[in-house]
């Protein structure tokens, strides 16, 4: 028992869960470290598959961002209406079963819990990538240390919602104004004429092309990829019930401020990317390459690499936060084994916690820790999730069409 108090804290009384909720500074660390940090690999995903068509394909990076953005835009007022809609937590799953039917509800949950797997699996890889492109001596351990990342994060997570996020909340602070200021310098440099391309003839670990040939179907592979910039933003409106009151509108905000920030983040990295006209590298990252041009090889790129690996691992605990609590809605609706319901001593749903630990680990095993292979899984899950809600969203407003006057715009 004394050992159980010390490794996981001292019990909570479930009076207490009101105190225990999450302000709007704490949440936006919590449910927006999966979004933000997908800005590390996002564009470096379109630059890897846009590759296979050699380096005159990787103009079309910046465009294929630009619709990537319109398309958060698009997702972020989808879910900011599932808000209003379901003010007392609004995911995919709510409004899928609710207007779509059971078996719809159902097909969004499996999605989403897919997706909430895949982000582990891939934050904890990118972030590790982030490590090993600043120490390549330690790459060959890249499995363990993600394993090991993975077991901490759960562990922080068994000790409690508001805990983890008072813990997870200035890294992912820290990794925003870096981002941002490296964004800034990139920018003024650009705007003075002083930010070269990037010199590869030197090279020796440039991915090779393959096909030479710029179809449709590789755009559109490209677009998919970088869509793993999406994945995270349904988070917030999943997670409605963990803010403190009034729970609506605290979780509406957090999700304009997390869009605005990914969007600003993500197209500015894409820039400096085409700008730089940098070209993936087998063991470095996009992020790694840029930081390198702007801040050189000092302590402001190191910091740099410091701070986007604990956010990418910090990615991974928003799945911790919304994982095991749609676990527990889907159990309470009888279609998930009802142990799932069971909140443990610091009010955390703790066999929802460690099962997604495991299936996050098995993930890491068979795909080598490689955050490339790992991507493409991301696709049905992430597009499933967000049109299933989408379209229950339209059914809820036709629905709502003789009380609210503007219901075909929200539709």
């Amino acid at each position: 028992m004394r050992i159980g108090r010390l490794i996981f804290g001292d019990p909570i009384p479930k009076a207490n869960a009101e105190e225990h909720a999450l302000s709007k500074k704490h949440a936006l660390a919590i449910f927006s470290s999966d979004a933000l940090s997908s800005v590390a690999y996002a564009t470096g995903e379109i630059l890897t598959v846009l590759i296979l068509a050699g380096t005159a394909a990787l103009s079309m990076s910046l465009h294929i961002a630009m619709f990537i953005a319109l398309l958060i835009v698009i997702v972020g007022v989808s879910y900011k209406q599932a808000i209003d809609a379901y003010p007392e937590g609004g995911g995919a799953y709510i409004v899928a079963r609710e207007n779509l039917g059971t078996f719809m509800g159902l097909l969004a949950a499996g999605a989403l819990m897919l997706d909430y797997i895949l982000t582990v699996a891939v934050s904890v890889s990118a972030g590790i990538l982030a490590i090993t492109s600043a120490f390549p001596e330690i790459s060959g351990h890249a499995v363990l240390l993600a394993i090991i990342a993975i077991i901490l994060i759960m562990w922080m997570n068994l000790r409690g919602l508001r805990e983890s996020a008072s813990a997870f909340m200035w890294p992912t602070y820290a990794f925003v104004v870096v981002i941002l200021v490296m964004i800034g310098i990139g920018g003024y440099r650009y705007l003075t004429g002083n930010l070269s391309p990037v010199d590869y003839s030197h090279a020796n670990d440039l991915m090779a092309p393959i096909t030479g040939v710029l179809t449709l179907t590789l755009i559109l592979r490209a677009f998919s990829s970088g869509c793993s910039a999406m994945t995270g933003i349904e988070a917030v409106a999943n997670g409605v019930k963990s803010f403190k009151k009034p729970r609506a509108k605290n979780a509406a905000i957090t999700l304009m401020v997390l869009v605005i920030l990914l969007i600003s983040m993500f197209l500015g990295i894409s820039f400096l990317a085409a700008k730089l006209e940098l070209q993936p590298l087998t063991d470095q990252s996009l992020l790694s390459q840029i930081g390198h041009k702007i801040y050189g090889y000092g302590f402001f790129y190191y910091l740099l690499q410091t701070v986007t690996c604990l956010i990418l691992l910090l990615a991974a605990n928003t799945s911790f936060a919304g994982f095991p609590l749609l676990a527990s809605m889907i159990s309470r609706d009888g279609f998930l084994p009802r142990q799932l319901q069971n909140v443990g001593d610091r009010l955390a749903f703790s066999n929802g916690i460690f099962a997604l630990a495991v299936f996050a680990c098995v993930l890491i095993i068979i795909f080598d820790a490689n955050t490339s292979a790992l991507i493409p899984l991301y696709s049905i899950g992430v597009f499933l999730a967000f049109t299933l809600c989408q379209a229950g969203l339209v059914h809820f407003w036709h629905k709502q069409r003789r009380e609210v006057r503007s219901w075909w715009i929200k539709a």
